[in-house]
Order: structure tokens, then C-alpha cells, then sequence
């Protein structure tokens, strides 16, 4: 969003493609504060963040698309889109990917045992929490650290669930010092560092989790009904492939936010794609 504004700011026709419903993307299920301390000098949560960029939209000359997923990109400066009313394609001299991250799932780690119902990554908690309004489970393992899975604890607590461990294979835990004093410290919730998941139990649905401690080799198991993963995100790049050459990409395609890589926060994402806007 805003390097479409900011492009369309400087003169270039611009077209914005989103796949869901609503533009925001990720801010949309982010119900909690921390969003545009720098920005704006306020203290907002991720759909109040997006909201102002969406409103801009709607008052500014940037033709939107929502329901339109990008199904493939050419060399030939060209993106294949299926929308609302069906496929169709674009010309176009520049191009911005900033189709953000993707998770890494439970089965990328190595993990056994068997594969029931009651094991999610962190952002699809968040988004049945905040969006859908599910209850996920009463009693949860969360593995892995980032600053999702630290969010999602405190979710889980102030809805009066019960985080039983939140398990971190790294001496510390990771993500911004803020969410470990606003969450992991203030609601007091148990942390196993130098550990690891090593196996899931339940039949129908999760019943229990082993837990493999790095530095002594000895194990424990953690009765739950859901185990979370916050394990990494991946910026998802699918549209590149094919359009790289000797390892670059051709000089009309520009990635943006966590395409580009991981970033802490939201608000310098803003600051480098408004950037990147106005180079276009």
C-alpha cells in the first residue's frame, strides 16, 4: 500500500493486486498495539495501522483490485491475474512483490509421532483467534520463540486459556525485547529454553508433546491439547522463479517488506517501500 501510494504520488499509473478481500494483509488478525510508534508517533494496532494506509487508497488515484491473486509474472513484463471476473493480464514497466512471508510449517521440522488435529503455526492462531473468533484449545505448547508465538501466549492467557511452555531451542528467547517484557514476562508464562519438540501424542487430537532438553539429552512430556510453532518465517518469492539470472533479479521487478527480508517492525517496512514508490 505504501509504495503504491507513494508511487502514484509521483505521477505512475499504478495498479494494486491483492488476493484476499480487504487490503492490510498480515495487519488485518493483528488485533494487538506496537504499530506506528515511528510512523505516526501513536501507539496502534496492526487493522487501525492498515486502515490508514487503506483510506489513503480509496481517495487516491491507485486502481485496486482485491479478490486478485498474481498467478504468474513474464519476462515480458506481463502478470497472468485471476480475479473476480475471471483471468485476464497486464502490461506493465515496473514491478513491486510484496507478498510478505510465508510460515514454516510442523512438517519442515523434525518432528514424529502422529499427525493429529490441534497443531498450528502462530499467524494461523492469530488469525483463528482474532478473525474467525475460534477457540484453538485449552492448554497450549508453544514452539519456538518469535515475536508471533510471544503474542499469541498473551492471546491465549487474556482469553483464558493455559500456555503450559513455551519451548526455545536457543539460550534466550527471540523477537523484540518489548514482547517479552509485554507478554512473555507480564502474564508470567513458563519458558524451556535449550529445549525442542521431539514428538507429538494424540490420537484425534493432540493429547501430549515430548519435550527433548538440548543440553542434557533428557526428556519430558507436556500434556496439551495444542502445540503452536513459531519457528521462522519465509519470505515467499513463488513469482520469481523462472526470473532470475545468475542469481539476480531482472532490473524491472522490486521486492518489498518481508518479501525482501524480515523485519521487525511495520514501520520502517512503510518507510522502504515509500522509498521504493517514489523510485519507480
Amino acid at each position: 500500500m505504501a509504495a503504491a501510494l507513494s508511487a502514484a504520488e509521483k505521477g505512475r499509473r499504478v495498479l494494486l493486486c491483492e488476493r484476499a478481500a480487504a487490503l492490510g494483509g498480515v495487519l488485518n488478525q493483528c488485533l494487538h498495539r506496537g504499530f506506528g510508534r515511528a510512523w505516526y508517533g501513536e501507539d496502534l494496532t496492526g487493522v487501525e495501522y492498515g486502515g490508514r494506509f487503506a483510506a489513503r487508497l480509496a481517495h487516491s488515484d491507485v486502481t485496486v483490485c482485491t479478490g486478485a491473486e498474481v498467478l504468474s509474472l513474464s519476462a515480458e513484463r506481463s502478470a497472468l491475474i485471476s480475479g473476480r471476473t475471471g483471468l485476464f493480464r497486464v502490461s506493465f514497466d515496473r514491478c513491486v512483490l510484496s507478498a510478505g512471508c510465508r510460515e514454516r510449517p510442523i512438517g519442515a521440522l523434525p518432528v514424529s509421532g502422529t499427525r493429529p488435529a490441534g497443531v498450528f503455526t502462530a499467524g494461523t492462531a492469530q488469525m483463528l483467534l482474532n478473525v474467525g473468533h475460534y477457540s484453538i484449545g485449552a492448554a497450549a505448547v508453544i514452539l519456538g520463540s518469535g515475536d508471533v508465538g510471544q503474542i499469541v501466549a498473551r492471546q491465549l492467557v487474556q482469553s483464558g486459556h493455559s500456555v503450559v511452555a513455551m519451548v526455545e531451542q536457543a539460550d534466550r528467547l527471540g523477537g523484540l525485547a518489548r514482547n517479552r517484557r509485554e507478554c512473555v514476562e507480564a502474564y508470567h508464562i513458563p519458558v524451556l529454553l535449550r529445549a525442542t519438540v521431539e514428538q507429538v501424542h494424540g490420537a484425534g487430537r493432540v493429547s501430549a508433546v515430548t519435550v527433548r532438553h538440548l543440553d542434557t539429552g533428557a526428556r519430558e512430556t507436556l500434556e496439551c491439547d495444542t502445540l503452536i510453532t513459531a519457528v521462522g518465517l519465509v519470505p515467499d518469492r513463488a513469482l520469481c522463479r523462472g526470473l532470475e539470472s545468475g542469481g539476480a533479479l531482472p532490473d524491472w521487478l522490486h521486492l518489498a517488506g518481508n518479501c525482501a527480508f524480515v523485519h521487525d517492525i511495520v514501520d520502517s517496512v512503510t518507510a522502504e517501500a515509500m522509498a521504493l514508490g517514489a523510485e519507480l
